[in-house]
C-alpha cells in the first residue's frame, strides 16, 4: 500500500472468539474505505487480516433520546457492507465502556441501536428482536420460513430467519457429518437470498446446549459468529429443539444467548484486544 503518512492510521485488532476485526477510529478524522483496501488489509498473507473491518463514526441520526456513543460501520473482508455483527458490536461495546468509564454503551448499526453492559459470561449485547418474515430477510419471493423446501448436500427443510443478518439454520441429527464449506459456499449465493445469506449448521447436544458451525456470508468459513449464535437459539426453540436460554458452542469458543420475554435476544461472551498498530493507508483514505 502506498504511504500517506510517515506513522499511518493507528487500528485495534480484536476479537470474539477468534472471529476477528481491524477497529478503526473515525470519530475525528474521517476515514472512508474503497472494497479494494478492505480486501487488502483483510488478507491474511500481505495485509493484516480479518473476518470484519470495523470503522467507528460518530452517530449522525440521534433518536429522540439522543445520539449513540458512536456509528459503528461494519465491513466484510470481501469489501461487502452489513448490518450487523454480535462479535464486533461486543468488541467495540468493550471500547466504549473502557473509554467511558460507564456500565452502558449504546452503539448505532445499520441494524439499529444496540445496548451493551457487561455481565457474569463478558460483555453482554441486546441484539433485538429476530425477523421471521420473508420479507425480513428478505427472500426473493414470499414463502415459510420455519421449515423451507430447500435441499443441498443430504440436508433438508431449514430455517430462515434474521438477527439483522439473514441466517439459514440447518439441524444435524446424530453423528451426521456435513461440508461445511461446500454447502455454506453453495447457498451464500442462492437466488431466494438476494442479499446472500449466512449458513448455519446446528447440533442440538441437549435443550440448554448447542454446537453451531457456520458459513458467514462474505467473510467465509469463520470459527464464531454472534448473529448465527443468536439465531441458532432462537430457531432451535422455534422448531422445538431448545429452550429460550442455551450456550451455543462454536470453534472459538462459547456464547450464551437468551431469548427474553419481550423478544430480545440477549448475547453474551469474551471481547478480546490482540494488539494496537499503525498501517499507511493510499491516498485520499484519511491516513
Amino acid at each position: 500500500m502506498t504511504n500517506a503518512s510517515p506513522h499511518g492510521r493507528p487500528f485495534i485488532k480484536m476479537h470474539g472468539l477468534g472471529n476477528d476485526f481491524i477497529v478503526f477510529d473515525a470519530r475525528e478524522i474521517p476515514l472512508a474505505l474503497t472494497d479494494d483496501v478492505v480486501c487488502a488489509l483483510a488478507d491474511r498473507q500481505t495485509g493484516i487480516g480479518c473476518d470484519q473491518l470495523i470503522v467507528l463514526h460518530p452517530d449522525k441520526k440521534p433518536d429522540a433520546g439522543g445520539p449513540a456513543d458512536l456509528f459503528m460501520e461494519i465491513r466484510n473482508a470481501d469489501g461487502s457492507t452489513v448490518a450487523a455483527c454480535g462479535n464486533a458490536t461486543r468488541c467495540v461495546a468493550r471500547l466504549i465502556l473502557e473509554e467511558t468509564g460507564r456500565d452502558r454503551a449504546l452503539i448505532r448499526t445499520r441494524a439499529g441501536l444496540l445496548a451493551a453492559d457487561r455481565d457474569a459470561f463478558g460483555i453482554r449485547v441486546d441484539m433485538g428482536r429476530p425477523g421471521f418474515h420473508w420479507q425480513d430477510l428478505p427472500l426473493s419471493h414470499e414463502m415459510d420460513t420455519l421449515m423451507l423446501d430447500l435441499h443441498e448436500g443430504g440436508l433438508s427443510q431449514p430455517t430462515a430467519l434474521s438477527m439483522g443478518n439473514p441466517h439459514l439454520l440447518f439441524f444435524l441429527e446424530g453423528g451426521l457429518d456435513v461440508d461445511v464449506r461446500a454447502i455454506g459456499s453453495t447457498l451464500e449465493h442462492h437466488p431466494w437470498f438476494p442479499e446472500a445469506v449466512n449458513v448455519s449448521f446446528v447440533r442440538v447436544l441437549a435443550p440448554d446446549h448447542l454446537s453451531v458451525a457456520t458459513w458467514e456470508r462474505g467473510a467465509g468459513l469463520t470459527r464464531a459468529c454472534g448473529t448465527a449464535a443468536c439465531a441458532s437459539l432462537v430457531g432451535a426453540h422455534r422448531r422445538g429443539y431448545a429452550g429460550r436460554a442455551a450456550q451455543i458452542d462454536m470453534s472459538g469458543g462459547a456464547l450464551h444467548i437468551l431469548w427474553d420475554d419481550a423478544d430480545h435476544v440477549l448475547m453474551s461472551g469474551d471481547a478480546e484486544i490482540a494488539f494496537h498498530g499503525r498501517v499507511a493507508l493510499p491516498l485520499g483514505h484519511g491516513a
